[in-house]
């Protein structure tokens, strides 16, 4: 699968925010607006773990720990995006899902890709 993504480049965890601001440095320049998107399915064999842990109740773990990846995934191939663009960090980052049929979610991670220098 293609994301036209450049592999290996990415702006670091620490450098991204659901602020507009990034404590300790200032915007030098905004690259616009970058996205990561998964779109999941879940696997007849997680449907089936599933349903069996929602008959004893708590945290349905098989779920979860889908939910994690996928976020993951979506939010790492934003920093990729932020990257390709030259940018060093990501302001204003957020997610959004939604389910595109019975069983298909689509996991969107967002932001603006900026260019930090510290402030002095």
């Amino acid at each position: 699968m293609t994301t036209g993504y450049t592999a290996g480049r990415s702006v670091s965890h620490n450098m991204v925010t659901t602020q507009f601001e990034l404590d300790g440095f200032h915007v030098t320049r905004t690259l616009g607006v970058v996205r990561g998107i998964v779109v999941r399915s879940r696997s007849i064999f997680g449907t089936i773990g599933a349903g069996l842990q929602t008959l004893v109740g708590g945290n349905i773990t098989l779920l979860t720990n889908l939910c994690e990846k996928t976020r993951q995934e979506a939010f790492d191939l934003m920093l990729q995006h932020a990257a390709e663009l030259g940018a060093n960090a990501v302001v204003g980052a957020r997610y959004d899902a939604t389910e595109i049929m019975q069983g298909v979610t689509e996991v969107l991670a967002y932001g603006t890709a900026v260019f930090v220098e510290p402030t002095k």
